[in-house]
């Protein structure tokens, strides 16, 4: 645990910094949920007693809702329990080369990963779309005064899909993101709010977030069909074998499956089918590895793009 800190925090500012202090070397994501769910709690005990100041609140504040070094404790102790809750039970351990090639398609993470990398086409076009749209309406509108308002209000929708986004890279990717926003500052105009949007980095980085998930999306979908069609059709091709006389004008005739290795067109003898067989088996779990290992990888760039700087840095 934390040492606790030696001044009591007079504002809600001093109480949000000894929280992030106390919550040092926790998951960035983890550390957003906290300092939202803290400043929350505090802005709505004030407003709740305007007569108070802030000093006065706080003091009453750390006796019911805690110091910030108890309420970081909880938090790491909440945060444990539901990982723990939430984590799918790991596969069985092999030991042999074979057991821990072919056990991949045991590994609940290697199909959410490959469903990830299926979906990020669809995901990949509507933020693209969404990003682009809304950039230009709002750079269009932004000589009139309508035009602001469409740009809070653009830049509130990418915070909310990029919340979305979290989501869906935790359920299917198993990496820790927010769950909650970035809390806004207070006592700030229009103005002074878009410029502040206009000036975090992490604006910036979202919308880059977005705009690259549709080559992503791309090569993710192109590849894993590509893979996936490929060895699937080597694996079925015995299958084929089976039915490859067809009735054709009161002839039977070779025609439906024909192979040709570079020596001329041929039906391929039952040798080299089950080759075939055996190469498309080996594909098929070679894909699943590089779907799992493609997961693991971008779910890094998400956090990395969609979690705030200060947030990794507090950690």
């Amino acid at each position: 645990m934390n040492a606790p800190s030696s001044r009591p925090p007079r504002t809600i500012a001093e109480y949000l910094e000894q929280l992030r202090t106390a919550l040092r070397g926790a998951d960035p994501a983890l550390i957003q949920d906290a300092l939202y769910d803290a400043e929350e709690h505090l802005r709505a005990e004030l407003y709740e007693r305007p007569g108070r100041d802030e000093a006065a609140m706080l003091e009453h504040v750390v006796e019911s809702y805690g110091a910030p070094e108890e309420v970081a404790e909880i938090y790491r102790d909440q945060e444990i329990r539901i990982q723990r809750a939430l984590r799918p039970p790991p596969p069985p351990r092999r030991r042999s080369l074979a057991g821990r090639f072919f056990g991949v398609a045991a590994d609940p993470r290697t199909w959410g990963s490959l469903f990830y990398l299926l979906l990020s086409l669809a995901t990949g076009i509507f933020y693209f779309t969404w990003v682009t749209v809304g950039l230009s309406l709002s750079a269009g509108l932004s000589v009139l005064i309508v035009g602001l308002l469409v740009v809070v209000l653009f830049f509130a929708t990418v915070r909310v899909i990029s919340l979305t986004e979290g989501r869906i890279v935790e359920t299917m990717l198993g990496v820790r993101m927010p769950r909650r926003p970035v809390y806004p500052v207070q006592g700030q105009g229009l103005l002074k709010r878009i410029g502040a949007m206009f000036a975090d980095v992490h604006t910036w980085t979202t919308l880059c977030y977005m705009w690259l998930m549709l080559p992503l999306g791309i090569a993710y979908f192109t590849l894993m069909v590509t893979l996936l069609a490929v060895s699937t059709a080597f694996v079925i091709f015995p299958v084929a074998m089976l039915f490859r006389r067809d009735w054709l004008d009161s002839i039977y005739v070779d025609h439906l499956v024909m192979v040709d290795w570079g020596y001329g067109p041929h039906v391929p003898g039952w040798g080299e089918v089950a080759a075939m067989f055996v190469l498309g088996v080996l594909l098929l779990f070679a894909t699943l590895h590089l779907a799992r290992g493609l997961g693991r990888v971008h779910g890094c760039i998400a956090k990395h793009m969609l979690v705030p700087r200060q947030m990794r840095e507090g950690a």
